[in-house]
């Protein structure tokens, strides 16, 4: 069953588009990498807040995606967002546009 990863963080310095610049650098070609990787976006749900939303083959896939985020944050990130909360669970309805949605930042 596929399974699901939702990040919560909370912005601590820099823009949104900053950090999204930065994801789309960095975590994209982390998780691309990754064994199960299905998707990844990123959303801004307020001024200081934003999630990371991504999908994987298997809850111990989105486990392991959860780790690599979190070296991934320390090494590089630490100073501009913080990871508030961490969510992993198994998917009851997946279903997704086989085209991706175009960057809005």
């Amino acid at each position: 069953m596929r399974c699901t990863r939702i990040a919560l963080y909370d912005i601590k310095s820099g823009s949104f588009d900053e950090i999204a610049a930065q994801a789309r650098t960095g975590m994209v070609p982390l998780f691309q990498k990754s064994d199960g990787f299905v998707s990844y976006g990123v959303a801004q749900v307020d001024k200081e807040a934003f999630v990371s939303l991504s999908t994987w083959e298997t809850h111990a896939q989105a486990d392991a995606a959860a780790a690599k985020a979190a070296d991934w944050v320390k090494a590089n990130s630490r100073d501009r967002f913080a990871l508030r909360k961490n969510y992993v669970g198994d998917l009851a309805i997946d279903i997704g546009s086989a085209k991706p949605v175009a960057l809005a930042h």
